[in-house]
Order: structure tokens, then C-alpha cells, then sequence
């Protein structure tokens, strides 16, 4: 024991790893290459990669908002009220005389936003909410999950417009009710990754070297789940943004005029039969969205899976 001791004192005194070193080299290398492999495996999925070029569309259309849009999504003109797809205007005009394409390519990053913004809330209030019941168990574990089994007694779109009557429209209160009743179903996958990883060798092993919890969790655990986590967050965001789209189109969600998918969809439908290009165009860029998640979120999944590995 004394031999063995003085050996690994004279390694690390010569700047040689010692074992506890080389089992993280060993681990990050392991992390990395399962990286990789997913990655490339998503690059074989085709449908993935369009999806996700639809996407990156999308983000550049949001940020460049300003600059691509040919007219003011604001601006009103009663001398070209509902008129029809034209060279003017590409998409048509709306029931003010507001350009639909350029309210379309605004839309864009109040969706986006409020896609992404209420994911990243759903994915910091579940990780913490699984990952404590996961791993400590007993008394926590049931009352974590006595809570969400309260939230998933109600249904998402009712529970969703109680609190939007309650607290009123606006950006902010929807993206605050999206992230409320959206973080049950990721706090139940995310204890029940945590359950399977706390009982694995290297968890065993941290926790014997006198390694705190939040440190096993935060360093160990929640890299570990990351890839069920994104696979998660592709499936949610589009969710947001439909759930965003039907509470605007039935005049709860965002306040006029703000350049809403849902609020573009409620007007579109009182005329649909007179002027069909109202809806038809604001739905096609929804259904383009919902598809490019979708497909992207079914290339992510199948890339992360470990059994999937060819």
C-alpha cells in the first residue's frame, strides 16, 4: 500500500496523470466520440437536414427582420385594404392595407421568441425539478411528482387559456404560461434519466472520492441526460409556437398589431371565402415550421440513441 502510494505521489510529482486523471481523459474522450457519432449521423438523415435548413431560414429571416421585410408591418393603408397577391405586394395585403409578407417575416421572431425563450424556461425549471427528484428520492421525489401529477391533471390548451384570462395578454404573460405548464413532461424525463445514471459505476465512484451532490449533478448527471434534454427541446418549441398561434387566433394570446402567425390566422379566417390569401399564407409558413421541427426533432432523436450507432 505504501509502495503503491509513493508511486503515484512520484507520478504526479513528475507531471505524469495519475489514475483519477486518466479515468476523466478517458470519459471526455468517450463523451466527445459519442458526440461525433451523433453528429454524423444526423448528417446522414436527410430529412433532418432539411428541416434544420428550414430553420436556420427562419432564424436569419427573424434577426434580418428589418432589413428583408419591403414594408413597415405597422403601417396601414386604406387605399390597399385585402387586396390579392400582386407584384406590390407578393402575399397580399391585410384588412388595414398592412403588407401580409412583411408582417410574415416580423412574425417570424415573435414566434421564434417566444418558441425558444419559453423552452429555455421549461428546460431550467425541469432539469432542477427532475434532477433533484431523481437523485434524492424518498420524501422530494414524491413531492415533486404529486405536483406534476396535479399539472397533468388539467388539460395543457384550457389550462393555458385560464391563465392567460387570469393574468391578460401579452408577451410576456404567454411566455411565462407556456413555461407553466409545459415543464411537467421534462421533469418526468429528466428523473427518470436521473434514476438509471445515479446507479452507474462512475456516480458510484465520485461519490466515494468525497465529491458534494450538486457537483456528481451539475458535472457528472445533467451532461449525461443532455441529448434526451435537446431532443426534448426540438419537440417543445414547436409546440410553443402552435400553442402561441391558436391562443392568438382565438384573441387571448399576443395584443394587436403585433405581428402574430395567430393573430394574421384570425383575421384571414372571419374572410376566408372572399379572401383566402389572408390564411393561406400565414398557415403555409406555420405548417413549414411545425414539419422543419418535427423533422429535425426525429433526426436528433435517432442520432443521440446510442442503439442507433452503425
Amino acid at each position: 500500500m505504501d509502495s503503491t502510494t509513493s508511486t503515484q505521489d512520484s507520478r504526479a510529482a513528475d507531471g505524469a496523470p495519475t489514475a483519477a486523471e486518466t479515468d476523466l481523459n478517458l470519459k471526455l474522450r468517450r463523451q466527445s466520440s459519442l458526440w461525433s457519432d451523433a453528429f454524423r449521423r444526423l448528417r446522414r438523415n436527410k430529412a433532418s437536414l432539411v428541416g434544420l435548413a428550414i430553420i436556420l431560414i427562419f432564424v436569419l429571416m427573424a434577426i434580418f427582420a428589418d432589413v428583408i421585410a419591403p414594408y413597415d408591418p405597422y403601417k396601414t393603408d386604406f387605399a390597399a385594404v385585402r387586396q390579392p397577391p400582386s407584384v406590390q405586394h407578393l402575399m397580399g395585403t391585410d384588412k388595414q392595407g398592412r403588407d401580409i409578407l412583411s408582417r410574415i417575416i416580423h412574425g417570424a421572431r415573435v414566434s421564434l421568441a417566444i418558441g425558444f425563450a419559453s423552452q429555455v424556461l421549461v428546460a431550467t425549471i425541469g432539469i432542477f425539478l427532475g434532477s433533484l427528484a431523481g437523485y434524492y428520492g424518498g420524501w422530494v421525489d414524491t413531492v415533486i411528482m404529486r405536483v406534476t401529477d396535479i399539472f397533468y391533471a388539467f388539460p395543457t390548451f384550457l389550462f393555458l387559456i385560464i391563465l392567460m384570462a387570469a393574468f391578460g395578454r401579452g408577451f410576456v404573460n404567454l411566455l411565462f404560461a407556456l413555461a407553466f405548464t409545459a415543464w411537467v413532461g421534462l421533469a418526468r424525463l429528466v428523473r427518470g434519466q436521473m434514476l438509471q445514471l445515479k446507479q452507474r459505476e462512475f456516480i458510484e465512484s465520485s461519490r466515494s472520492l468525497g465529491a458534494s451532490d450538486a457537483r456528481i449533478i451539475v458535472r457528472h448527471l445533467i451532461p449525461n441526460l443532455l441529448g434526451a434534454v435537446i431532443v426534448a427541446f426540438s419537440f417543445g418549441v414547436p409546440g410553443a409556437i402552435l400553442a402561441e398561434t391558436g391562443l392568438s387566433f382565438l384573441g387571448i394570446g399576443l395584443v394587436p398589431p403585433t405581428p402574430s402567425w395567430g393573430i394574421m390566422l384570425n383575421d384571414g379566417f372571419a374572410v376566408l371565402r372572399s379572401y383566402p390569401h389572408m390564411a393561406l399564407f400565414p398557415g403555409l409558413v406555420l405548417a413549414l415550421t411545425q414539419l422543419a421541427f418535427l423533422f429535425l426533432g426525429d433526426g436528433l432523436r435517432d442520432a443521440l440513441d446510442p442503439r442507433m450507432k452503425r
